[in-house]
């Protein structure tokens, strides 16, 4: 199916909503390890490591295991969260986020009730982290953020996936159009704290004062690459909650598309992403 095509009631809702007056994460280049292969996100860059000096002595992985599993959940979440914005793609980093990941969902405990879940789950979550995204970054779009957002009711309720985006929409590469794309989707649960998710629409909305891009079905294509895909398309899998607490979350996909890929998020406003530092 061409792009065309395939965004064409896409583009109508676009301009139905320019109409009424719209509302508005510099991606991140990916790597993949051997288990949890991970791609950092929100300004976050994956670009390799350079050499070390050849004096210094590295922990074997076995060493960097038992360190590991001799955290506390707390220490463990701590580390997890140091580490990300600092990233810079070497394989250590890699699988000391898995370790990471591993220790915080062994040592959880579910919460019991859905009255309580949905206490903990509700509101807007920053994607930090995610181990799917496989597209490369494209000079004529820059994402600045990108937000899951849940409304519980009961066994069910909204989740909403939504990007700030920009888009050089011209030959001298200025980022002259802004807005946001947000991937709207009705969910259930029906074992524990499994969510089955089930796609309702996608839309593209403009920032007031932004112009309308030239070619939105490009755009949108663009927006495809650079969103992890169980984000953008989710149908067809379903989301386990491995971690939660006040602030961070970890969801593991389950399904034939995107098994065992995971997302890691921190509750939107209390966390300040420095890379680099």
């Amino acid at each position: 199916m061409s792009p065309h095509r395939r965004y064409s009631a896409l583009a109508l809702l676009l301009l139905s909503s320019w109409q009424q007056g719209a509302d508005a994460f510099t991606t991140a280049v990916q790597k993949r390890s051997n288990v949890l292969s991970a791609t950092t996100s929100t300004s976050l860059a994956a670009e390799g490591l350079g050499s070390t000096a050849a004096v210094e002595e590295r922990p074997t992985k076995d060493d960097a295991a038992t360190i590991v599993t001799n955290l506390t959940a707390e220490e463990a979440k701590k580390a997890l969260i140091d580490l990300i914005p600092r990233m810079t793609g070497s394989e250590e980093e890699y699988r000391a986020v898995e370790s990471y990941v591993n220790l915080l969902e062994e040592k959880y405990s579910p919460v019991q009730t859905i009255g309580f879940l949905n206490l903990a789950m509700a509101g807007e979550w920053q994607l930090l982290f995610s181990t799917n995204l496989t597209g490369r970054p494209n000079r004529k779009l820059r994402m600045t953020e990108l937000i899951q957002r849940i409304e519980a009711d009961g066994f069910g309720g909204k989740l909403i996936n939504s990007a700030q985006w920009s888009y050089a929409d011209n030959e001298e590469g200025t980022f002259d159009t802004n807005g946001s794309f947000n991937i709207k989707c009705s969910y259930n649960i029906n074992q524990g704290a499994r969510m089955v998710i089930d796609l309702d629409q996608h839309e593209l909305r403009p920032a007031n004062g932004s112009g309308i891009p030239s070619d939105v079905p490009a755009m949108v294509a663009l927006l495809e690459r650079a969103i992890p895909k169980e984000m953008f398309h989710p149908n067809d899998h379903a989301m386990d909650t491995t971690y939660l607490d006040a602030d961070l979350r970890i969801a593991r996909m389950t399904g034939a598309k995107y098994e065992g890929v995971r997302n890691i998020f921190f509750r939107k406003g209390q966390l300040e992403i420095k890379p680099g530092l």
